[in-house]
């Protein structure tokens, strides 16, 4: 293991020794947020390693070998890995060409293929997509523990797994970027971070911070205070048509026509039935939903749900 240029220690104390004269106060700030980055970025490289120390341990206790056939676009010789952790990581690695890659986790036991977006600074991981419908995602707890979809086209529908998922939140700390398109045209977008999926054993609970974009917060539900306590997505277990583990009295899967971390049902519903339009007539608001922009009732044309360290810095050419 390659031991970091400067110790979290050494660092930790140079920002409290740091103080700031009233002559030069924003070039003071400046460093000391610059040092607590540097602090942040060292405390995830540590456990990427430990977790990759682990992993290969685990790999020569089974005594288990990877299929060389792969794809070799996607090959990692660093640190003697093959594949790359997440597509960050995979474009500063000089990969810088959006387009499918097989990535590994470093806690994850096999290899996937997933969509990587080098676009809007690079390194973005597409979690899910939505865009014509032909993919069904009225699925059960199996398909989305898995994953399902289109993995070759660049605009085929998918998820990719809420194992694979809890793979990749689990190695460090992540942001998730929602784009959103509607049947006019017109794009908007929702940023979490802290976006973190627990794994299997605790229903991929999930958890996310501070919201920034432009769509309005669907996710938590702060643009009201009285709906906020059956709309807020945050902590909220992952539900099927199969497995119930919202807080409604029914089936908010069942009803909505997808998995989904629902509370009593949602505010956003990404993957709920595909309607070839925006406003529709339903029982229920079963379409993409994102209720802060278009409401209830109007189903988006296309989601793309794409995650990246939120402390990822691109890396020079």
């Amino acid at each position: 293991m390659r031991r970091p240029l400067v110790s979290l220690r050494s660092l930790l104390v140079c920002i409290s020794m740091l103080s700031c004269s009233r002559s030069e106060p924003v070039d003071c700030l400046q460093e000391q947020i610059r040092l607590r980055a540097q602090v942040k970025a060292l405390e995830l490289r540590i456990k990427q390693q430990q977790l990759q120390i682990e992993r290969i341990l685990r790999e020569r206790e089974n005594s288990q070998s990877i299929d060389a056939s792969e794809n070799d676009e996607s090959l990692n010789e660093l640190e003697g890995r093959k594949y790359f952790a997440d597509c960050a990581e995979a474009y500063n690695s000089r990969k810088r060409k959006s387009g499918f890659y097989r990535i590994q986790p470093l806690s994850a036991p096999s290899s996937f293929l997933v969509y990587c977006d080098m676009t809007e600074g690079g390194g973005w991981t597409v979690i899910q997509r939505r865009t014509d419908g032909r993919e069904n995602f009225d699925r059960v707890w199996s398909d989305y523990k898995q994953g399902f979809g289109n993995f070759q086209s660049v605009n085929g529908e998918y998820w990719i797994g809420n194992d694979n998922l809890h793979f990749l939140t689990s190695q460090g700390d992540y942001t998730v970027k929602i784009d959103l398109t509607d049947w006019e045209g017109e794009k908007q977008y929702a940023q979490y971070k802290h976006f973190k999926v627990q794994n299997e054993e605790n229903s991929y609970v999930l958890s996310f911070g501070a919201y920034s974009g432009s769509a309005g917060d669907s996710l938590s539900g702060t643009y009201h205070p009285e709906v906020q306590w059956w709309a807020n997505h945050n902590g909220m277990k992952f539900s099927t048509k199969d497995r119930d583990n919202d807080r409604y009295h029914g089936n908010c899967a069942k009803e909505d026509k997808g998995g989904w971390w629902f509370n009593r049902c949602h505010s956003a519903n990404l993957n709920g039935h595909h309607y070839n339009k925006g406003p529709f007539n339903a029982k229920t608001d079963d379409g993409i939903i994102w209720y802060t922009w278009h409401g209830w009732w109007y189903s988006l044309k296309s989601t793309v749900m794409k995650i990246r360290p939120s402390e990822f810095v691109p890396a020079s050419d």
